[in-house]
């Protein structure tokens, strides 16, 4: 197939009820086996304290000091300061009666704490369960009850949603720390179901640094990470020493190889968050690096200026971030005049062709990149020198602008909580691979399954299927769901529900997931989410929930407009009101019903696949109303519950319009 991936088990055939599927490939970079964890690790915490040895005065966790409600500079701990706090930390646990193989909840923002307790967890050899809020307020409840958590960390500010469930979760939970404070009146509410609340200092002084360590071991459970899902009740995934480390260092030796791996020079920008599996890999990476990690704020107003003054040279975003970037430079460059506006197209193009042609980003045009893109390398600080976005797939224009602009490495990669992270990534500075996801880690094997229904075949000249995985960093099951498990983990083959196909080069294209499919009264298959991407491309849309009724023979939507170029349109067509009231004007409506529709039919999409009403909604689809999942992805079943009234209405609508 490729330069970058080599076949090691031939395709098989359609049999015994199992479809057929293509050959299994590998990275080149593991052409002769998987990646082994070297037998000297048994635990991340063997990453952490041989940093701790090699740079004992480093600086290690960074975050702003806020004097007056202003932040000032970064204050750093070194790694030894961190080492110390972190033996405490995981004496004063065992002290509370949890010993390894017990659960330890952590919930909170990004902050130094967040990763003390997770070492802490680690020294001992305890499985650390993220908490997170944006899985609804029950979603705290149900983990402590399901993980059997004992102890649970806590910023300050997240005390109260303990507290207000501890009636209902205090048969395991036994004891609360603040990453902070935590007052007195909270302290004796706690006692009274049974708990014990600590604060940090407080919690801090309980340990003693000369605690004999337990012995731990790679088969050992690392971490219990809860996904939403898009349905149903959050997942376990059960992650193991060995699958944590196999991923470290697996981005480790693709950094070695094709890049520049982290040295003790870098800084990371901690903002995504840490209740994901995707930046406690980056962060945990940096600490076998010996790298400093500085923390944002926490309030998204002030993230750019975080990044400023941080200036970090490793950056990890998820593409709305890159979006909202990509469109704040683009705004600046529009209203620099005509001539900078040609001038910077004039070197975009330039330097565009010369990657095209193979060049690597730094040497397809450094003059350029001295005159002009430097000053955009400034939106991330100025000097950043590899960016990794995950989570989404990144616009193809807007992945071609940072690679162009950002004068620096950007890989993309794919992955799952089930996956410890990044599965696969595109190698650094092959410009071919722009547009997917990349090739195999070196710790894991890929193959695609046909799909039948969905008109899918993994032995077609193009082959597209579901994308399956097997190797060394794959989850070990979901927690107390052996059911769950099985239905996705066949024959050793992880079943991700994605739909990928393979590229001449070796490289993976996500084009479609394999849950999101519903049939029409037609028996019409319509794959979602491939239609949502179409129809996202239409300039007046920032987001898009479609549906489609077993019982009708076409499509309906909800539509968050672009507001500014809503108003716009209202303006030039002599429309009046704000915001919410455009969006109930029916000719605003009609208008972008067109212009969704001439968007499909420009990329082809098929008569039963055009909408035939939409509802504008004034009203971003968010966490709180629980219609998407922490990463944006959308929860089907929860938007048809909140928008049911509205979808009969359009389907009404519709049918009286063609009656």
């Amino acid at each position: 197939m490729s330069s970058y991936t080599v076949k090691v088990e031939e395709s098989r055939p359609a049999a015994g009820g199992k479809p057929s599927a293509g050959p299994v490939y590998r990275s080149i970079y593991a052409k002769d086996g998987l990646m082994e964890v070297p037998t000297r690790f048994e635990s991340p915490w063997d990453f952490f304290s041989e940093s701790v040895k090699k740079n004992p005065k480093n600086q290690m966790l960074g975050r702003r000091q806020v004097v007056d409600k202003k932040a000032g500079p970064y204050k750093w701990l070194t790694y030894e300061e961190v080492y110390e706090t972190t033996i405490k930390i995981g004496s004063a646990i065992r002290s509370r009666g949890v010993n390894p193989g017990d659960r330890c909840g952590i919930y909170g923002v990004n902050c130094p704490e967040w990763i003390m307790a997770m070492e802490a967890c680690n020294s001992q050899a305890i499985s650390y369960v993220p908490l997170y809020d944006s899985l609804g307020a029950n979603a705290v409840e149900f983990i402590i009850n399901h993980a059997e958590v004992s102890i649970v960390f806590a910023q300050e500010s997240r005390i109260p949603a303990i507290l207000s469930c501890l009636s209902k979760c205090n048969s395991y939970l036994k004891t609360i720390v603040s990453f902070g404070y935590i007052s007195s009146t909270q302290k004796s509410e706690a006692e009274e179901q049974g708990v014990a609340g600590f604060s940090w200092e407080e919690f801090v002084q309980m340990g003693s640094v000369d605690h004999e360590l337990p012995q731990k071991q790679k088969t050992d459970i690392c971490t219990i990470m809860y996904t939403s899902g898009t349905t149903g009740e959050p997942k376990g995934v059960i992650l193991t020493n060995g699958a944590f480390m196999g991923e470290v260092l697996s981005m480790d030796q693709l950094l070695v190889e094709t890049d520049k791996e982290g040295t003790e020079e870098d800084v990371y920008f901690s903002f995504l968050p840490l209740a994901h599996i995707f930046d406690q890999i980056v962060e945990t990476y940096c600490m076998y690096r010996g790298a400093s990690i500085g923390f944002w704020q926490g309030d998204i107003r002030y993230l750019i200026e975080d990044l400023m003054v941080l200036k970090p040279t490793i950056f990890c975003g998820v593409p709305r971030v890159y979006d909202r970037i990509y469109t704040g430079v683009m705004d600046k460059i529009e209203a620099g005049g005509t001539l900078k506006k040609l001038l910077f197209q004039y070197a975009y193009n330039y330097k565009l062709r010369n990657m095209e042609k193979g060049l690597r980003q730094d040497e397809a045009a450094p003059r350029f990149d001295r005159l002009i893109f430097d000053k955009i390398k400034l939106a991330f600080g100025g000097r950043v020198r590899l960016m990794l976005s995950g989570a989404a797939p990144l616009p193809k224009h807007v992945e071609e602008f940072l690679r162009v602009t950002c004068c620096c490495s950007l890989s993309q990669g794919y992955g799952l909580t089930e996956s410890c992270g990044g599965c696969l990534t595109s190698i650094a500075n092959v410009y071919s691979m722009i547009g997917t996801v990349g090739v195999p880690m070196t710790t894991i094997e890929a193959r695609l399954e046909s799909v039948p229904e969905m008109g899918y075949d993994a032995l077609a000249r193009v082959p597209r299927g579901e994308i399956c995985l097997r190797g060394k960093t794959l989850f070990s099951g979901y927690h107390k769901r052996e059911d769950l498990t099985k239905s996705v983990l066949v024959d050793g083959w992880f079943h991700t529900g994605d739909i990928g196909e393979w590229q001449p080069d070796g490289a993976m294209k996500i084009i479609d997931r394999k849950k999101n499919i519903f049939k029409l009264s037609q028996g019409e298959y319509v794959a979602v989410e491939n239609i949502e991407g179409i129809y996202s491309r239409c300039p007046l849309v920032t987001s898009i929930w479609i549906y489609g009724n077993s019982f009708e023979s076409f499509l309906v939507a909800v539509v968050v407009p672009e507001r500014k170029t809503l108003e716009d349109w209202a303006s030039s067509n002599q429309e009046t009101g704000d915001f919410s009231s455009l969006c109930n004007n029916a000719k605003a409506r009609k208008y972008i019903l067109d212009e969704l529709n001439s968007t499909a039919k420009k990329h082809q999409l098929r008569g039963f696949e055009m909408l035939r009403a939409v509802h504008l909604e004034p009203n971003p689809f968010d966490i709180e109303r629980n219609l998407v999942t922490p990463t944006f992805k959308l929860k089907r079943p929860q938007l048809l519950n909140y928008y049911k009234d509205i979808v009969d209405q359009l389907y009404k609508e519709a049918k009286a319009k063609t009656a």
